[in-house]
């Protein structure tokens, strides 16, 4: 329960309401929550004197947090928070958005689009996308724009958080969309790959960011998005799946998810001749190359030289040719890096493709990423997401999931610096917690001792995200999302 949540962290820092109606963490009185929450229910009631004193009292809140967060740390305290269709009922926004300031927050992501749905109305939806709201009598409703009304009223700013290259379930079972799935070099794509136990759920299918139709899919459904006008667009899941065991390393060509028809293709037009490109080929569908090839190509291709592709330096010219089995080792580890590339290009052209459509109606955008997804593993290997989030724009915000787990804050905040140092701007970097008020859970300290030791690491970060609502508030959660009212 709220009620439960926030008599928990007295201990913590609250001041009696003779003092403040705000704690520290600009966390409201228990006395001032009651207050809004009789008058809201007046209001629900028809009662008309009520709906004057409810407003005021949600317009002082807004403005007592906003004072608030001007003398805390961060100046700006984000939820992540994810609707329902029952958000929709008489009250329910007003409530969730009261509930927000209550617990201290002055900003909030939005999920609008996940798991192959978006929260705009059905009858305005491309049919690749199915909304999120279907419930009869609502699916004319726009909740997005609702909700986002419903926050400015607080004060609240409010971004769009977004899917990317996770299309999900739906889009996946498509007939006609098959084609712009990722494919390894078994031909799978990613629910066949996560069926087979190795990645972490059927339900996440990721698109060929290479992929011209999926590319025309995804901008439709963010356009629809910016309509809305939102403050911002948070754009996760910029990467590949993450897998499981031995799958969780790509460690070889057929790892790599660029077996996609316009990946494929992509890879090699990155041959700058025809030896280059036709040793590209046989990278690919083969896995390796050996002398022979290099030999075959050679004849196939007498007169162009060396073999050239994108980032390759032309060999240095030799008193005798260097024989085949000399050269093969070299050209397929450059081949093995080109692949490797290729597949993380196209996870940050899809993001700036995005990201390029946000910024000329000018809504603000972010990119959300694991700090551990850009890690090579071993000599050979990479982590399978391949999320190289150091390549991401740097006129965007960055917002590290700062998720570690090692019984205290050391490696959260170890995993900020590293992204601060990588970033070169501290106030670009926004990053996120997982955990709750109060309480430490699964080995993981309470936002407090996070938040603390950040504070004390990186004083510069002016913006932290919380994850998730649902967390902080599950009681109400649970509410919202059965229609339990």
């Amino acid at each position: 329960m709220l009620l439960g949540l926030l008599l928990s962290v007295v201990s913590l820092g609250w001041q009696t309401p003779a003092e403040a109606s705000l704690n520290r963490y600009c966390q409201f009185s228990q006395a001032e929550i009651d207050r809004k929450e009789s008058l809201r229910q007046a209001v629900l009631l028809g009662e008309p004197a009520a709906t004057v004193s409810y407003e005021r009292l949600v317009k002082q809140h807004a403005s007592d947090l906003q004072d608030c967060r001007r003398r805390a740390w961060p100046d700006n305290q984000a939820i992540w928070l994810r609707l329902y269709p029952c958000d929709l009922q008489p009250g329910m926004l007003d409530a969730l958005m009261d509930r927000i300031i209550n617990l201290g927050y002055n900003e909030v992501y939005i999920e609008a689009f996940y798991n192959g749905q978006v929260l705009l109305p059905q009858s305005e939806n491309d049919t690749a996308w199915p909304s999120v709201i279907q419930s009869p009598g609502y699916e004319n409703r726009d909740l997005l724009a609702e909700a986002l009304t419903a926050a400015r009223q607080r004060g609240l700013k409010a971004s769009a958080w977004v899917f990317t290259l996770n299309f999900g379930y739906s889009y996946g079972q498509r007939a006609d969309r098959q084609q712009t799935l990722a494919r390894n070099g078994s031909g799978v794509d990613t629910q066949t790959f996560a069926l087979n136990g190795q990645g972490n759920s059927p339900e996440e299918i990721f698109v060929d960011p290479y992929s011209a139709q999926g590319q025309r899919d995804y901008l439709y459904m963010l356009q629809g998005i910016l309509r809305r006008q939102p403050n911002g667009v948070l754009f996760d899941y910029i990467r590949y799946p993450r897998g499981v065991g031995a799958a969780s390393v790509a460690s070889s060509v057929g790892d790599l998810w660029i077996y996609g028809t316009a990946a494929q293709q992509a890879l090699l037009q990155r041959a700058l001749n025809d030896k280059g490109r036709e040793l590209i080929r046989r990278f690919i569908y083969q896995g390796y190359i050996t002398a022979n090839d290099v030999e075959q190509v050679d004849s196939l291709f007498p007169t162009e030289g060396a073999p050239l592709w994108q980032s390759r330096r032309v060999p240095e010219p030799t008193a005798s040719p260097i024989p085949p089995e000399a050269r093969q080792p070299r050209v397929q580890e450059e081949l093995w890096r080109l692949s490797v590339a290729h597949a993380i290009q196209g996870v940050v052209d899809f993001l700036q493709m995005a990201t390029r459509v946000t910024q000329q109606q000018s809504v603000g955008a972010g990119a959300v990423f694991f700090p551990s997804g850009n890690q090579a593993v071993g000599t050979q290997g990479y982590d399978s997401r391949l999320q190289h989030w150091d390549r991401f724009p740097q006129n965007i915000t960055w917002h590290p999931m700062a998720y570690s787990i090692c019984g205290n804050a050391s490696c959260i905040v170890q995993e900020i610096q590293d992204v601060i140092e990588k970033s070169g701007n501290v106030s670009n970097v926004r990053p996120a917690l997982a955990g709750v008020w109060g309480s430490s859970t699964d080995n993981r300290p309470s936002l407090e001792a996070q938040m603390a030791a950040i504070q004390g690491a990186a004083p510069g970060l002016t913006s932290i995200s919380h994850f998730a609502y649902s967390w902080q508030d599950p009681e109400f959660d649970r509410v919202r999302k059965f229609c339990q009212l």
